[in-house]
């Protein structure tokens, strides 16, 4: 058994050298040539996979260690007979974690108060359904629109969109990338989408570049539509005209779903699947003494407001704020391919942050009710300094 594998995918080697001979690629060097003869191939979403780069090749399984596969042409896939498959929810937590952390600082930003805000989410499976979750134990009211999800399951939860737009304060993204069918979600939030918007709300889009209208989202910013927004995602990125830049509050290079825990979820699920479709018992698991130390976090609470010590917690453990910085400066570039290069390179490197749930946190001077919020996001919470 031969398999190659992007070396983006974490943990790659040691998951899958119980079952064959691994070959560790950059993701986007994978080339035809290289799967002559392999019959296994692991990635993420960095490479396209089809018949430009499958077809005469003896590869008979595929997988994506995300949770999305619109970089796979599963038609042709399904036609060849290639087994494929994704990760669907492996980075839904990070994602959530993300987003939770995100209004927490454009409201810290904008000198605003999140409890009692109206947040809107489109598309609330693996993703959406955690950050409802989360942002009704920040005290949001929370309006959901799935219209697949609303059909599948008849449920009376979920709003038509154009209430959700005139309602929310602020709306988070979190559907798939879908060109065409009955529910298409390409260029979703366009023209008519913002002009439909409660003004001055804000906007979050971790999803996929491409349900986003770029052009449409800066003149709604211009027209002050938009009165904070927020991208880990965009069209066409890594590039990004310098207008939107400047006017965009944080902007994160495709880095929400970016925890350990999502990216070793990722591995695992890859790993399970072929075991399955090689019809073997799987045995790896993460090694624990290979994660990091799980963070500390103090912070004195003492003359504080409590949603001004949440938010600088939340930036300590999703440092939005500081990758936003980081990310900028390799903006300055106008050269594309240098651009593209340096994109993949701060992904590469980038130091995967861990959940909420691995996080130990004092806040001494701390009100209970701040303590019970922290509690609920899944801080591990400690009475005394470790």
């Amino acid at each position: 058994m031969n398999i190659v594998c992007a070396s983006s995918v974490l943990h790659a080697a040691e998951a899958f050298s119980g079952l064959g001979d691994v070959r560790l690629l950059p993701d986007r060097d994978i080339r035809r040539e290289h799967l002559l003869g392999a019959d296994a191939l692991i990635v993420r979403s960095k490479t396209s996979v089809g018949p430009e780069l499958l077809d005469g090749t003896p590869v008979g399984f595929v997988a994506t260690a995300t949770a999305g596969a619109d970089h796979f042409d599963v038609p042709w896939l399904n036609q060849a007979d290639i087994a494929w498959s994704a990760a669907p929810g492996c980075n839904a937590n990070s994602v959530a974690e993300y987003v939770a952390a995100a209004l927490a600082l454009l409201a810290r930003k904008r000198a605003a108060l999140l409890p009692g805000q109206t947040l809107g989410i489109v598309g609330v499976g693996q993703v959406g359904s955690r950050v409802a979750q989360k942002a009704e134990i920040l005290g949001l009211r929370v309006l959901r629109n799935d219209p697949p999800l609303a059909l599948q399951t008849g449920s009376a939860d979920f709003r038509p969109l154009e209430a959700v737009l005139c309602e929310a304060d602020m709306l988070t993204l979190h559907v798939p990338l879908v060109a065409d069918g009955p529910f298409p979600t390409r260029h979703l939030a366009g023209c008519r989408f913002f002009e439909k918007l409660k003004p001055g709300a804000w906007f979050v889009n971790s999803s996929r570049g491409a349900v986003t209208d770029s052009d449409a989202l800066q003149c709604a910013l211009d027209h002050h539509l938009l009165a904070a927004c927020a991208l880990d995602v965009w069209e066409q990125e890594p590039e990004l005209a310098e207008p939107l830049k400047r006017a965009v509050d944080f902007l994160t290079p495709h880095v929400a779903g970016y925890s350990l825990e999502g990216l070793l979820n990722g591995t695992l699920h890859c790993y399970r699947e072929l075991c399955h479709f090689l019809e073997v018992e799987p045995t790896w698991t993460p090694d624990p003494r290979q994660l990091p130390p799980a963070p500390f976090i103090e912070i004195d609470a003492a003359h504080r407001a409590d949603d001004d010590v949440l938010a600088e917690l939340l930036a300590a453990a999703c440092p939005i704020p500081e990758d936003d910085r980081a990310w900028r400066a390799e903006m300055t570039t106008d050269d594309s391919a240098e651009l593209r290069r340096r994109f993949d390179r701060f992904r590469k490197n980038y130091q995967s942050r861990r959940e909420f749930a691995a996080i130990r946190v004092h806040l001494s001077h701390a009100s209970p009710a701040l303590l019970d919020v922290v509690a609920a996001l899944g801080f591990q919470v400690c009475a005394h300094q470790p």
